[in-house]
């Protein structure tokens, strides 16, 4: 039989059998579909290589030459790859307040703070402290350290030194307790307190008052979750507002420099009536109104979860409507909660937990006015949605939903296969964002079993081609390439990466190979009534941007005598059912066609191809096989 052309159709699609969706490709890992045919997605590398951040970073936003990161334990600033801590100040200690002891022998200080109201994880820095003579100098004690709590009066803070030090009264003994505990009353010592720290993950919470009214028996309650800490960041013009979700709302003054914190939003000149919790916040491109949604309201510090309030126009501190102003409020009515928001051309989108509204301005005397656009929708979390291209999309509870003007369900090949590995006791992981670059948006989220703070798995929707593919990565928030940055930036394991950089992951500073792979649905002929013989294979396969002097994939085939049987004669079992794709010249437009031989023999295939290399990149075309009838067998 002549040469046999492989073209499948974009897309993976794991909505049926390997066999039904023929034609097409099933399972993949760290690719993408360019002009319809697969191709392995770029590298990674570090933001910097010398500097990290404290926490778990789930919120980023680029404005002015910054970037600000919120974190589970702080916030920061980057700017030229150095964090600076703007974290807000909770409580500063008046001159005597705290004290100190230490063990000699030990690292470990405690400290006595009637009433701290720290938690553990917490961060303190002290200042003007005498220190216990020794090694524990003012100095050593002088810095910031993470607490662990004791009591609602006393914590520990780990050293940097081991304590070398004894009382007077021992000097002249011949020999010293190494137990004995030394006391600082540090009459001078001062501790500044950072507010608290949030959960890195969901986490479970049970008894009474967890969970729904009436979702557990009388007297006991019933099991729920606690909230991950995201922040709420937005700029108003060079500087910052920013809250913690169902908290308060600080201001960072860009004029006072990257060295000052930020303070509490109601402490500024002129503040008046400013909500002091809030689920979200957002500053408004039309005419930059400040809007604050699930906050408080007006003499009240009882948390409204479905009340939308928004400050005079052009002021973050006016928050009194009056008629000489534009600030406001109003009621949302269906739903129990606001879950989102999102701004768009010419309105901001809320999301209830189920429904859909949209916010417009109209002007004075009502300002603000909401429309609902569709009803029964849900949201899986506050950072499941992104805008491509003049339309919003976000993942529901169980599925895609798309919005353009009208609210539409997303048609989705890979729906069972995300839903069905899915953890929803970490929903608030989800995040969504786009690389618009490959007209993508991708969703991020935990898989089944995984209950750590990072989600693991990937899905992307190209809305361009109108198709779908997946993958395995480990990144907990996430930006396209903006103001800052040529490229998108993401969050992982303490530190911001440059996603699409490069070739190869170079998360830790060292090089290492990504491994990717597309492998298609099942093909066969004359619709599975023979077995087929393939001898050899031409692969179309350009490895075009790769970085390493030879760069190679494996095409492989893989055979079945029928659906349920496994694969057939595997090369791991001494077959030879694939073979080494390595370039092997440079100019010509079809690089590498090179004829592969090899020996397979089944009723159904189908066709892997994969690399785990350093420096190689690859585009597949449309490779041939020399495949003929090879009898019939029952």
């Amino acid at each position: 039989m002549p040469l046999k052309k492989i073209q499948l159709k974009p897309g993976v699609n794991r909505e049926n059998t390997r066999y039904t969706t023929e034609g097409g490709w099933y399972a993949c890992d760290k690719i993408r579909f360019r002009y319809g045919t697969p191709e392995k997605i770029g590298g990674w590398e570090q933001v910097s290589n010398v500097n990290t951040f404290e926490g778990v970073a789930r919120s980023l936003w680029p404005f002015s030459s910054l970037l600000a990161v919120g974190t589970n334990e702080k916030v920061y600033l980057m700017f030229g790859g150095a964090y600076f801590d703007i974290t807000p100040i909770r409580r500063v200690t008046t001159p005597g307040t705290v004290s100190f002891s230490v063990t000699a022998g030990s690292n470990i200080m405690t400290v006595v703070d009637v009433g701290h109201g720290c938690i553990t994880g917490d961060f303190v820095t002290f200042s003007g402290a005498t220190g216990f003579g020794g090694n524990v100098t003012p100095a050593v004690i002088d810095q910031e350290y993470q607490v662990t709590v004791l009591t609602v009066d006393t914590y520990t803070v780990v050293l940097p030194v081991t304590a070398n030090v004894y009382d007077e009264m021992y000097l002249d003994l011949d020999f010293v307790t190494p137990e004995y505990e030394i006391w600082e009353t540090a009459e001078t010592a001062v501790a500044t307190y950072q507010i608290n720290i949030g959960p890195a993950i969901q986490t479970p919470l049970s008894g009474w008052g967890a969970g729904p009214w009436g979702g557990g028996a009388w007297g006991i309650g019933s099991t729920s979750l606690e909230s991950l800490r995201v922040w709420n960041l937005q700029n108003f013009g060079e500087d910052l507002i920013y809250g913690p979700k169902d908290g308060p709302l600080y201001y960072w003054d860009n004029s006072l420099g990257l060295t000052t914190r930020g303070v509490n939003l109601t402490s500024l000149s002129g503040a008046s009536n400013v909500p002091t919790v809030q689920r979200l916040v957002l500053v408004s491109d039309t005419s930059r109104f400040v809007l604050a949604f699930g906050c408080n309201d007006y003499g009240s510090a009882d948390q409204n979860l479905m009340l939308i309030r928004w400050s005079d126009q052009e002021s973050a501190v006016s928050w009194t409507p009056a008629a000489t102003n534009q600030a406001g409020s109003l009621q949302l009515s269906h739903g129990s909660e606001i879950v989102g928001v999102a701004q768009v051309r010419q309105e901001i989108l809320v999301w209830t937990d189920i429904s859909l509204y949209s916010l417009q301005y109209l002007g004075p005397p009502i300002v603000w006015g909401s429309q609902m656009l569709a009803d029964n929708v849900s949201l899986i979390s506050d950072r499941a949605m992104t805008t491509a291209a003049g339309v919003t999309y976000w993942m529901g509870e169980d599925k895609f939903y798309a919005y353009d003007g009208r609210v539409l369900t997303l048609p989705c090949d890979l729906r069972q296969y995300v839903f069905g590995d899915f953890n929803s006791n970490q929903s608030e992981q989800v995040f969504a964002s786009t690389v618009e670059r490959f007209n993508e948006v991708w969703w991020f989220y935990c898989s089944a079993d995984n209950n750590t703070s990072s989600p693991d798995r990937y899905v992307v929707y190209n809305y361009l081609e109108k198709i779908w593919y997946y993958g395995t990565m480990d990144r907990t928030t996430w930006i396209d390439a903006s103001i800052i940055s040529d490229y998108p930036i993401a969050a992982y394991n303490n530190q911001l990466l440059y996603q699409e950089s490069g070739v190869d992951d170079n998360s830790t500073g060292t090089t290492a190979a990504i491994e990717s792979y597309i492998t298609s649905s099942e093909f066969d002929i004359d619709d599975g009534h023979n077995f087929s013989f393939v001898w050899r294979v031409l692969p179309d396969i350009t490895f075009r941007g790769s970085t390493a002097g030879s760069p190679n994939a494996t095409l492989t085939l893989l055979p079945l005598q029928n659906s349920g049987s496994g694969y057939n004669n595997p090369a791991s079992l001494g077959g030879s059912d694939d073979g080494a794709i390595t370039r092997t010249a440079v100019v010509p437009v079809e690089q590498f066609t090179g004829q592969v031989n090899i020996r397979v023999r089944g009723r159904q295939m189908a066709m892997k191809i994969a690399s785990d290399g350093i420096g190689v990149m690859w585009q597949l075309g449309s490779p041939r096989i020399d495949i003929r009838p090879d009898g019939r067998k029952s």
